[in-house]
């Protein structure tokens, strides 16, 4: 029987101006699609002219430019219908997607369709139920001890991903299904008899667990940072009155 981590996988990933969910913008968007372990991936890329300058930090990061994004990216409302509708066709042939620390892109995305399309993730996908694998809480629950950072870079070396191009959106969902096939090899004792679905349920609950300690580590050390535990979306903050 064929494990539900060496079956068919989606997995999305985007490049942003910052890392505020609530005000900055995607700049570069990717979905890849792959129908079991080993084949060959299918990847839709998108572009994004975001309406607003690009910082240089997240340039440094990326390497999209303003003026490169003027010549050749698309102006986003279009583009973030095309994301949620392709994300929503992925979910309704119950396709597992991939994101990596999925409140920061599902929650932008989210944002950026109330923004420019007065509407949301949700009222795009409808009555088609969301599942999604984070291999950021996957591992820190099932490898909860481990000492050391946990980003892309960290995981993929850790679990022998190869990931060619960090921070480009494509290279990054492709390496983000890679890993979550690692993962689900690696403690298959632990996840194979999960669905999907199950496995989507839980992750909501460790994350929950996760930002409770990170939080408890902040107010120990006296630092103002406050840790959502929503997952995989953070809720719309509610209108200005």
């Amino acid at each position: 029987m064929m494990h539900w981590f060496e079956g068919p996988l989606a997995a999305f990933d985007t490049e942003t101006t910052g890392v505020d969910v609530e005000e900055d913008r995607i700049v570069s968007a990717a979905l890849v699609v792959q129908d079991a372990a080993g084949g060959r991936p299918r990847v839709t890329r998108w572009l994004v002219n975001p309406g607003i300058p690009v910082p240089p930090g997240a340039t440094a990061v990326h390497g999209l430019t303003d003026d490169h994004l003027q010549r050749n990216g698309r102006w986003p409302a279009p583009v973030v219908e095309e994301i949620a509708r392709a994300l929503a066709e992925q979910c309704a042939t119950g396709r597992p997607l991939v994101v990596m620390n999925a409140p920061f892109d599902l929650t932008l995305l989210d944002r950026e369709l109330r923004r420019h399309r007065a509407s949301s993730l949700a009222g795009y996908l409808g009555n088609k139920a969301l599942c999604v694998l984070d291999p950021r809480v996957l591992d820190k629950h099932l490898d909860r001890y481990r000492k050391g950072r946990r980003t892309l870079t960290d995981l993929c070396a850790l679990y022998g991903v190869t990931l060619d191009g960090a921070h480009d959106a494509a290279a990054d969902a492709t390496a983000s299904l890679e890993l979550v096939r690692a993962v689900g090899r690696r403690f298959s004792a632990r996840l194979e008899r999960l669905s999907p679905a199950e496995v989507h349920s839980s992750q909501a609950v460790w994350h929950a667990a996760q930002a409770r300690g990170l939080q408890a580590w902040f107010e120990k050390n006296g630092e103002a940072e406050v840790v959502d535990p929503a997952w995989p979306l953070r809720p719309a903050l509610p209108a200005a009155a």
